[in-house]
């Protein structure tokens, strides 16, 4: 299965990026790098995360993981896997 990120998603990965950068070059590499390994990993085994909780009616196919405070969702398709939304954590989850 392919993993494809939406374009907000990763606007969210940039804007993360920019924001480390400011402080660090190495560290906003290392946790740009570790994000996308971890959604590309997906593709092996997209059950290893629990069930989003914020997904209202989630049939199953709507998942997510947390990492150096990022919330990651994703949503299993039929041939791929979309990576709908990057959030920080200290942001209010959006129920959707």
């Amino acid at each position: 299965m392919v993993v494809v990120w939406s374009n907000s998603a990763k606007a969210e990965l940039k804007k993360a990026f920019e924001y480390i950068a400011l402080d660090s070059l190495q560290n906003a590499q290392m946790v740009r790098n570790t994000l996308v390994d971890l959604t590309i990993n997906l593709s092996e085994n997209f059950e290893k995360h629990p069930l989003d909780k914020f997904k209202k009616n989630n049939d199953g196919t709507w998942r997510a993981f947390e990492k150096y405070h990022y919330r990651i969702s994703y949503h299993v398709l039929k041939n791929q896997i979309r990576i709908v939304r990057m959030r920080h954590t200290s942001k209010s989850p959006i129920t959707y």
